[in-house]
């Protein structure tokens, strides 16, 4: 059982604007999501029912898991100091 997964505008270009090695540390964590949404350092965020996050270094990958529908959608990548900020 494979998750899709769906990354949204915003995180793109949050991507883009990573260092290089960086980008390849998420782009790795976030494959590997589709087959384990919830890793073992992954932490279930109060925000939002579907929400969780985990760590790539001093980044936050934040996401939201719909299981019915098999899908992951990233929603943010940022610094660990701008992760959460509204």
């Amino acid at each position: 059982m494979s998750y899709k997964i769906e990354i949204a505008k915003k995180a793109i270009k949050q991507i883009n604007s990573l260092p290089y090695f960086i980008i390849k540390n998420v782009s790795k964590r976030i494959d590997k999501l589709a087959e384990n949404p919830f890793p073992y350092d992954s932490k279930k965020l109060k925000a939002n029912e579907n929400a969780y996050r985990i760590r790539v270094g001093n980044y936050r990958i934040l996401y939201e898991v719909f299981q019915q529908n098999l899908i992951i959608k990233i929603v943010r990548v940022a610094h660990r100091k701008d992760a959460y900020k509204v």
